[in-house]
This record gives C-alpha cells, structure tokens and sequence, in this order.
C-alpha cells in the first residue's frame, strides 16, 4: 500500500466500518476486528499515517500465515492488589487490554495504581491510543513495548532491539491530555518503509545496511539492515530498559528472538507490552492536572513550538470537520482486501 497524496475525504466510521470487514474477513473475531478497525482508523484521521491503513497489508500477512492468532482469548490474572498479568495466546495487544480494562480499573481504585504485563502477544500499531484514554479520564498513563529486533545498541552491529518505543500521557487542566509517543530509534519502522515506497533518502545517522556500516539507503536498511538508536548511548539505554520491562519483566519474548519460521511474509512482532497506570490524586496532589497545564504554558513561553500531540489533535479536529483524507486508489485496495 503505497503513500499517494488523497483526493477524497471517508467520514471516520466509514473507514472502521471498511476496515472491520477486512478484519473478520481473515479471520479475527469480531471483538478483535473491531477493536484493530478503530485503532487503524483513529490513526488514519490522526494524521499518524505510518501506523494506519499503511498497516493492513502486514497485520493480514500475519493473519493469512497463521503467525497471529485473530480468535485468540487473553488470559487475564490478577496476581497482587495492583498487579496484572495477562497472556494474549498469541492474540493482538489491543484487545488483550480491552478485556482487562475492569481488572485495571479495580487495581487503580483500590491502591492507585494498575501495572500491566501482557506476555506473547502483537503490537502493530502507535501507543499513543493505549494511554490517552487513561488520561481522559484524569489518570497518568505510561507504557512499553518491544518488537522484531531491527535496532542496532550503540556501538554495534547486529540489531537486538526492537524500535521499542514508549508512550505516556497525563490530563492537563482544562485541556487536551499531553500525548508523547516515540520509538527509541532515530526513526519508526514504518517511516523507513514509507521512506523506502518514495525512493527518499534518510537522514545521515538513522542506521546501518547487512554489514553494519553506516547507511543512508531506507531498502539497505530494510534489507537485512538496521536502525540505530537517538541520542547515541543514552538513547541505547533506554531501548535496554524498554526491552527488559516490555520483554522481560512480563514473561515475553525478547525482540532478538522472534522466528517466523515457514510464517513467510507475516510482519507483527510477538513481544510484550508492560503498562502503568496511576492516579495522581492518591500522590495527595489533588491539582495534578493543574499543575502539568502550568509546565504547559511554561514550555510554549520558552520558545517551545508545539506540546507533544497537538499536531494529532489538529489532525483530529479537521478529520472530524472534512474527514479523513485518503486517496481513492487506498480505498480501493481496502475494498480489495475485503473482498479477498
């Protein structure tokens, strides 16, 4: 599925409506379906392009081969007042959080805090949709996930590390929720493919080809390649803390030690995915909330552009007035992938 400029606006449960139907039709059920359909689609009218509809030729792939399981019924444990395990069986993230959304709430009303282990399951989308709901609702959020090792550590040559990226959010006074979600690349997996489907050169430092040698190539990269990590070793070392608490800590697999086997083509990685959620008000600071719109305006008055998520508002604001853009050969190939 290529990146072409749109021609044409789809209302936003148009597009879930569409995509929801490709779901079912390679075989998830239809809780799976519906949850993937508004997570694509809210990713689509956000502007975040790379994790949206860009995304339904890998999560088919994966489906079609058998590496994910569509039906697939987490197990949720409750192991402690606040601590939560979840086995996703080989399922999608997404809906193995969806099905323990009342164990989390009864962990955070009762001690304040809900911790989060989902073990084998697939992330293959943006985090940012996992935790802005929490802070909607007057909540901090922050979560974890690893991959497919396609990061190099500092200093190195081989990948170990998945883009592992990590997510918070936090409600602001009086305003949208503060949204960051960043990989611990230099760049998303998704933004190299995207850079790869235009033929456009990365910027120096983003990562390696096969042999490890410093490459500004997005197909060298893609092709038994890897990318590097920001910030040189500090970045390096909170990839390392992403993979210990996403792969690690919940029993997961570690992004180095997925195998696709005769699965040729499937694109999710099956890892883990670690979340916390806190109530701010049991800290005894009753104007939490208050207090991060304060830092807010202190940032925009030092000169800082823009908050983290105000271009996906922005995005989301327009969606809702004009839909969403997309071109007509997209929705085509969706129509496709309906039908197939």
């Amino acid at each position: 599925m290529t990146h072409e400029q749109p021609d044409l606006h789809i209302k936003f449960d148009d597009l879930k409506s569409i995509l929801s139907g490709i779901f079912l039709k390679h075989g998830t059920s239809e809780f799976t379906a519906n949850i993937l359909a508004e997570n694509c689609a809210a990713c689509e009218r956000d502007g975040a392009i790379s994790h949206g509809i860009f995304r339904i030729p890998g999560y088919l792939a994966s489906l079609d081969t058998g590496w994910v399981d569509g039906k697939a019924e987490p197990e949720i444990s409750m192991v402690s007042p606040s601590f939560i395990r979840i086995n996703a069986h080989n399922g999608f993230a997404q809906p193995a959080l969806a099905v323990a959304a009342e164990a989390i709430d009864a962990a955070v009303k009762a001690t304040g805090i809900g911790v989060v282990a989902t073990r084998n399951s697939h992330h293959f989308s943006a985090l940012w949709p996992d935790v802005e709901p929490f802070a909607r609702r007057g909540l901090m959020a922050i979560t974890f996930v690893n991959g497919l090792a396609n990061v190099v550590p500092h200093g190195g040559r081989a990948p170990v590390y998945g883009t592992n990226p990590i997510a918070f959010a936090t409600p602001v006074a009086a305003a949208d929720p503060l949204v960051v979600d960043q990989a611990t690349s230099v760049m998303a997996n998704g933004e190299v493919r995207l850079h790869a489907l235009a033929n456009k050169t990365l910027p120096a430092g983003t990562g390696v080809d096969r042999d490890g040698n410093p490459s500004t190539d997005p197909h060298a990269v893609l092709a038994g390649g890897a990318l590097n990590t920001f910030g040189g070793y500090k970045g390096s070392s909170i990839a390392l803390m992403v993979e210990l608490m996403a792969g690690a800590l919940t029993g997961g697999q570690l992004s180095f030690e997925n195998d696709f086997g005769d699965c040729v083509g499937a694109q999710t990685p099956k890892a883990g995915q670690l979340l916390i959620v806190i109530d701010p008000e049991r800290g005894g600071n009753n104007g939490f909330a208050e207090r991060v719109s304060v830092l807010c305006d202190r940032l925009i008055d030092a000169g800082q552009e823009r908050l983290p998520g105000a271009r996906r508002y922005e995005n989301r604001r327009q969606s809702s007035l004009f839909g969403i853009p997309m071109a007509e050969t997209k929705l085509l190939e969706l129509q496709t992938f309906a039908c197939s």
